[in-house]
């Protein structure tokens, strides 16, 4: 997707908020990112540059250069899903406070629902039916205030790369 480059500023808080909508970051820098945040996910690079390449539309928020957010969209054309949206904890609202339980709905700023929309618009554009995220605990909130609904009958099952299979099958 080509890159695309905005500024936002916020009077309240005085920052000049910068999006940009490319995969234009770095496995470096996304680790980094993930590591700041105390992100469980791989730490391989050469993973997150796989990840980065195939991932439909990747937005950023920088504040004075400084990687401060981003969110990512996956497509296989007909579904699409916004695969992650992360905001620095220094970002976000009164309740990530703890860094245990961060409130990214409380984001006063509007960052985390910014680069959000951004991915689902970019998904819409393209053309997809239909939009899926996967969320927890408070995220569900957030999700929810972007337009997202629980959909019941809906299970999430999970299987790791190292079980064993089944005898049976």
């Amino acid at each position: 997707m080509a890159g695309e480059v905005t500024k936002r500023g916020v009077a309240a808080m005085e920052r000049n908020i910068e999006y940009a909508t490319s995969s234009a970051i770095s496995a470096e820098e996304l680790a980094a990112f993930y590591a700041r945040q105390g992100h469980h996910t791989t730490r391989d690079l050469a993973k997150l540059e796989r990840m980065i390449a195939n991932s439909f539309c990747f937005v950023t928020a920088r504040l004075d250069g400084e990687l401060i957010g981003m969110a990512r969209g996956v497509t296989d054309g007909v579904h699409g899903y916004l695969a992650e949206c992360k905001l620095d904890p220094r970002f976000q609202g009164p309740a990530c406070i703890t860094r245990k339980d961060g409130r990214i709905e409380h984001d006063s700023e509007g960052i985390a629902a910014e680069m959000a929309l951004r991915v689902v618009s970019a998904l819409s554009d393209f053309g997809v039916d239909r939009i899926h995220v996967l969320a927890y605990g408070t995220e569900v909130d957030f999700c929810e205030e972007m337009g997202f609904k629980r959909v019941s009958g809906m299970v999430v099952l999970e299987r790791a790369v190292s079980a064993p299979t089944p005898a049976h099958v």
